[in-house]
């Protein structure tokens, strides 16, 4: 009997391991992620479909912000300025500031902000603004 016992338990296991490997396939080529360039193609759509009343190109100097601001408030303090320098420069209350320029201010961490960021500032027809890494030239 206990052969038995040990035939069916190895039965079961061996049962177990197929089912696992089973689960493990690939998924189909069919459900493959979008590629990066219709991505890029859909964000490029999205900011040419404002109506720009306005753009304008800026250095925003923010060498200040390494004297006046300790070490471990640096890069929030950037990104108050540079909001503050186009509402100021563009005359608009509304400012928002894209995902890229974000990442610009917080690359090298909290510490460390760049000293200059140059930046694309656009204004819609309804006095939103909104801040874009300007283009390299």
């Amino acid at each position: 009997m206990s052969g038995d016992k040990e035939e069916e338990i190895e039965d079961t296991a061996e049962a177990a391991e197929t089912e696992a490997e089973a689960s493990r396939e690939p998924e189909p080529a069919d459900t493959v992620e979008v590629p990066e360039q219709e991505e890029e193609k859909e964000e490029g759509e999205a900011e040419e479909e404002i109506e720009v009343v306005e753009e304008r190109i800026y250095t925003i100097p923010l060498h200040h912000v390494h004297v006046v601001t300790p070490r471990v408030r640096r890069a929030p303090r950037s990104v108050r300025d540079v909001r503050a320098f186009v509402s100021r420069h563009m005359r608009a209350e509304d400012v928002s500031i894209s995902n890229e320029v974000n990442e610009l201010l917080w690359e090298r961490s909290m510490n460390k902000p760049p000293r200059r960021i140059k930046v694309r500032a656009v204004k819609d027809k309804e006095g939103k603004v909104i801040v874009y890494p300007a283009k390299a030239s």
